[in-house]
Formats: C-alpha cells, structure tokens, sequence
C-alpha cells in the first residue's frame, strides 16, 4: 500500500496563510512531500488586506503602507512584481503630506508658536516611549527627554510601573510640561479657547492619530514597558501604487487552481491533545490527528493545521457563549490566558468623494480641500459646538488621498470606529458637513483681536461656507462587525506582554513534549501563524509575513526539508 502524504490545511487567506502555502509548494525539497489546501471562509483571498476603487482612484480597504522599506520583505516583493508605479492614481501617491493645517474647533489656524512645541513634546514622548529618544544633543531635545524621564519616575516612583500604560505616560509627560512652563505669560484666546486647552487639544489631536496606528481605542489599555519591543524597518514608508492586493495575489499565483477553497468557514478544529485509541481512520491509512468540521456540515481530516485566523476570532472562539471557531478539546491555558490578555481593537476608515460640480471651487482662493487637522474641544466641554457627532471629535485628520484628489479620507479607532459601521451614508455625510463647517468657518471678527498670539485667525485659513461641500458618494470599510475578522489588529494591553505573543505562536502539541514522546500523539498538530503572533512586529502586514514564514519552516524542517 502506497504510503500517504501529510496533509497540511492552512485555514485563511490572507497575508499569513499564503505565505506559508507559497513556501510549502515552492521549496524544491518539498515536491510531492505533503498535500496542501488552504481553506478561506470568505470570498476572495488577501484576509485584512483589500484594494478597492473609489472616485476613480486606487484605495486600501484594510492595511495601507509598508513601514518602512528598508529591509521590509513587502517592500522587496513589490519591487521585484513592478507595483510601485501605476498610470492610475493611488491612495497617498505622494506620502505623507507636509502641507497641513492645523485647525481649532471655531475656524482658526493654529500658529506655529502653540503647533510646534506641543507637536515635538508628543513626538518626543512616543519615542522615548519606544525606545528611539536616547538623550540627545540639542536644548529643545534635551528639554522634552528630561521631561519623558520625569514623567516616568513619577509612574515608577509609585510603584505602578507594572500597570504603566503608554496613555498615563503620555498625560503625565503633559502635565510635566505645563508645570515646566507654568510661570511663563498665559496668552489669551478668543472666547471658546485659552493657551492651555488649545495644547490639550493639539495633544489629544495626536494622541487620536496614534490610536489608529496601534488599533488601541484608548492609550491607556496600550501597554508602556511592551512598546520598545516593536520594531519598525528603517527609512520612509511608502504605499503601493498597483495596490496591496497585487502582493497576494503574486503569493497565490504559484498555486495549482483548486488548491484554495473559497467560502469553507471552519466552525471547530477537534485535535488530540492526549492520546487517544479511538482515532479516525482514512482509506485504510493511519489516523490523520486533526478533524475540522465546516459551517456546511463537512469535515476534513488533517495532519497539520496552521491557523491564521485573526486575533479577534481567536477571542471569540474562547468565549463560551460563542458559537464561533472552537477547538476541541479546548486550548491549553497558556494559550487562551494569552489570547485574552492581549488588545486587539478596531480600526476603520472613511472615504468621501467631493461633488464634481464644487470640487474646485469649495474653498475660496484655492482649488482643492486642504490636508486638515482638526484640534477639537474636548468632548465633554460646554464650549464645544454640540452640532459636531461625538464619533468625529476622535478623529484626528480629514485630508485628500493625494494632492488634488477629489476623495478625502478620515481615520476612526474604537467605539468611533464601530459606530461609523452602524451609520447610514446620510447620517455620515451630515456629520462631517458639520465639522467641516465649525473648522473651515470664518471666525466673528470680535473674537480675532485676542488670538493671534495662538491662531491665525482668518488671515491664513481657506474658508469655506457650511453649505459649500457637497459629497457624492460614501465608502467605510467594516472591520469591527465582520465576522471573519471581527477587529483589525493586535496590540500589546496593560496586563499582557511580548511573552503573550511568544505564548500565541506555540505549536500544540510542541516536539519535545511530554506527549508527543510517548510516541502516542503525533506533534505540530496546530500551529499558528498571523500578525499577532510576532513578538517584534505584530499589527503589520510583514509581521504576518514572517509568521507564515515560520510556520513553513517549522513544518520543512520537521520533516527534514532544510529551509530558510
């Protein structure tokens, strides 16, 4: 009797899952070792990876940059499948617009005078934070280092530095700056805004910038000590012109049709932990150890299973009230302990399209909608415009995709994210009219005299009246509510740490393991692969890659197929 094959079933479709399959079909000492098949419960291929066209343009539905292009393995297959240029415009063809303006809830232009030292101490915390601020060499510099150390030996002083979070330090290096500065002239806003609430605000401004960043709703779940563990390649970051997706789809082109199976959502993974005598039996061979049963009533037997289903899944399966991807028997506790203590948020982002018929003439004295920045009042003050929803004061920006686009892009995380999914197009459209109309306003000339010391007053800004923009069309992407992602990426939360990371990429059963010496329980069962299971870079699209690298490895080389 012909001796079978391992079968190995990579269950999703996304950056991870084809990774791995791409490395398992391809390596030359592979050939012919195992069957393979990856099973995706949605409809398409690329998981949280998606390029979409709005407005004529090429856009990102999910992750949109590559960090960084020194060393970034995104980067390299970019360049090496021509996707860096396209003769269609793309989002944020022109990286990051230096072109801004920073706007107070009102209408008035935000100095450089206020903008700046507030803009350098945040940057400054985050990189102390993360590990990048060494004591430097310039005054300035050396003033805002001072301050991140003392607002951390206030934390640790106290004996809370287990519990530090990156939003406390933040709030912390803040107060350390206004009593820094607390003996110098309090200037005069006008008569919504002083000094002091207009640095809160440029603060929490960026503050609402890094929640999109980390998928962290709040900072202050967003663990301190765990935040110099994530690495970041060096030099700029950049997006793909032909899009994301062109990078799936270059993975998923070696693969024989057929191999991929769309709309196969897997509902349980039933693995044997322990041994077992009562093994299933396939065509006369031994027992495959692993069983996954389908939505549809099917199952599937299986050697070895990589799972790269996201975080949030992974959450939810553990819940028992849920009646989503479970594994049986359960998973060990150091599995689901990790699972639980890790964050994993939500992240969402809004595209409009402006009216073809006002789209050049919107603002007076210039052709196209400004990069906006938007520095709001807090959301419990009485001297906010209580017309602005609550879901925009926790955006940071509303700015064009490129220079004179027409499509304009805002950021959410958190409870604003998944509200921007229960929304209709209306409800949004009235919503960012009204922003845009407190900010891009002409302020009462009474209120002018006061405030140029900290604003611009209406001398700088592109004003435009409230009934001028007009929207075509609306585009949100859904990731909170979707169920095969149910969030958009991990982040370490006070209480976990890079172990917990380390903890999600075990293998069940591990070589090695008491189990599996007896010889009973075959190892590598399960393994796990995904942007939430690397400990330097989770939330990124490379990190995922890695992963799927490493599980390949891991199963090359377990059957003696030496791989790098």
């Amino acid at each position: 009797m012909m001796a079978k094959k391992p079968r190995i079933v990579i269950i999703g479709a996304g950056m991870a899952g084809l990774t791995a399959a791409n490395k398992l079909y391809t390596s030359a000492s592979s050939k012919d070792l195992f069957e393979l098949c990856v099973v995706e419960g949605g409809t398409r291929i690329g998981g949280r990876i998606n390029t979409s066209e709005f407005g004529g343009d090429r856009i990102e539905m999910g992750a949109t940059w590559i960090h960084g292009i020194g060393g970034s393995p995104i980067y390299k297959i970019s360049q090496e499948i021509h996707s860096l240029e396209s003769q269609q415009p793309w989002e944020c063809m022109d990286g990051f617009s230096t072109e801004t303006k920073s706007i107070a809830e009102g209408g008035f232009e935000l100095n450089p005078s206020i903008l700046d030292p507030v803009s350098s101490l945040f940057d400054s915390l985050m990189d102390f934070a993360q590990g990048k601020l060494n004591e430097p060499s310039t005054c300035e510099k050396l003033d805002f280092y001072n301050l991140a150390v003392k607002a951390l030996k206030i934390f640790t002083s106290n004996g809370r530095s287990g519990e530090l979070s990156v939003g406390s330090f933040l709030r912390q290096g803040l107060k350390s700056y206004w009593d820094a500065v607390k003996d110098e002239e309090e200037f005069k806003g006008y008569n919504t805004w002083s000094k002091k609430l207009l640095e809160e605000a440029i603060f929490a401004m960026h503050e609402n910038t890094q929640r999109t960043y980390t998928s962290a709703g709040d900072l202050f779940t967003l663990d301190f000590n765990a935040e110099s563990e994530y690495q970041m390649f060096p030099d700029e970051e950049i997006t793909i012109a032909k899009g994301y997706m062109s990078v799936i789809e270059h993975l998923a082109s070696v693969l024989p049709p057929g191999l991929i199976q769309l709309g196969r959502k897997v509902s349980t993974i039933e693995w044997q932990p322990e041994g077992n005598k009562s093994r299933q039996r396939e065509n006369g061979h031994a027992s495959r150890p692993v069983k996954l049963h389908f939505c549809d009533g099917s199952t599937m037997l299986a050697d070895h299973v990589i799972v790269t289903v996201s975080l949030g899944v992974l959450k939810a399966g553990i819940d028992q009230d849920s009646g989503m991807f479970k594994f049986n028997p359960p998973l060990p506790s150091f599995k689901t302990e990790a699972i639980s203590r890790l964050g994993y948020g939500v992240v969402n982002k809004l595209f409009l399209q402006v009216s073809p018929s006002n789209e050049y003439d919107v603002i007076k004295g210039s052709r196209n909608f400004p990069f906006l920045h938007m520095a709001f009042h807090r959301p419990d003050s009485h001297l906010r415009n209580e017309k602005i929803p609550w879901w925009m004061r926790r955006t940071a920006s509303l700015c064009p995709i490129y220079k004179k686009s027409s499509v304009l892009l805002s950021w959410f995380a958190g409870e604003e994210a998944l509200e921007l999914e229960s929304l209709s197009d209306e409800e949004i459209i009235d919503g960012v009219s009204t922003t845009i109309s407190s900010f891009l306003t002409q302020p009462h000339k009474k209120e002018e005299s006061n405030s140029q010391q900290l604003c611009n007053g209406n001398n700088n800004v592109n004003h435009v009246e409230s009934s001028n923009v007009k929207f075509t069309k609306v585009l949100r992407t859904k990731w909170g509510n979707d169920p095969l992602f149910l969030g958009s990426y991990s982040y370490v939360a006070v209480g976990s740490s890079g172990e917990d990371l380390d903890s999600m990429a075990k293998p069940l059963p591990e070589i090695g393991s008491s189990c599996e010496s007896t010889g009973i329980v075959p190892p590598l069962q399960i393994l796990f692969a995904g942007e939430a299971t690397h400990r330097t870079h989770y939330s990124t699209t490379h990190g995922a890659y890695f992963s799927g690298l490493r599980e390949a490895n891991r199963l090359l080389q377990h059957y003696h197929c030496v791989e790098v």
